[in-house]
């Protein structure tokens, strides 16, 4: 049985399950005032505006409202998911599809296995990449600025030697490299 036949990545009810059990795992926590475990109250059943698409209103998945500072909200609320357009589901296939392949995915790809729009998928796709971004752009790779192995593939230049995988080794002239 894949991965990807899991029933968070199909329903949204359970997407939304899956995520809380992730996030709030020591308990639900109000982002905006910051409760935890606090008077929260499950809003089951409420449904947005009506429009055309939806003449009666679309299910608000997830919904709940603190207790305490009396204000609405779901687990999406201050994760890369927030403010998102795409379901929750498809959104959490994209990320186990783009951390679970060797060589990621691209947008294209992302689109057609997701059913979405280019456009969604590529946005989607720098929206979890920036989430992953660590934000030490400015320390060196390896420790200590050492090597880096990365599928048993040397680059790098040797003493008096370049060595490329695409070229093989060869002479350096100058020596400098």
């Amino acid at each position: 049985m894949s991965v990807l036949s899991s029933p968070h990545f199909h329903d949204e009810a359970k997407a939304f399950k899956y995520l809380e059990s992730i996030v709030w795992a020591g308990g639900v926590v109000c982002p905006h005032c910051g409760v935890v475990d606090g008077r929260v109250y499950d809003l089951a059943g409420v449904r947005s505006k009506p429009s055309k698409k939806a003449p009666q209103g679309q299910l608000r998945h997830g919904l709940k409202k603190c207790g305490e500072c009396r204000k609405q909200f779901t687990v999406k609320v201050g994760t890369v998911f927030e403010h998102a357009r795409i379901p929750l589901h498809k959104m959490l296939k994209a990320v186990h599809l783009m951390v679970s392949s060797k060589k990621g995915i691209s947008p294209h790809q992302l689109h057609r296995v997701l059913e979405i729009t280019y456009k969604s998928a590529w946005f989607l796709l720098h929206r979890i990449r920036e989430a992953m971004r660590s934000g030490d752009l400015a320390q060196p790779f390896g420790s200590e600025g050492g090597a880096v192995e990365v599928d048993e593939t040397y680059l790098g230049f040797k003493k008096g030697r370049l060595h490329s995988p695409w070229l093989g080794p060869q002479e350096c002239r100058s020596g400098t490299r």
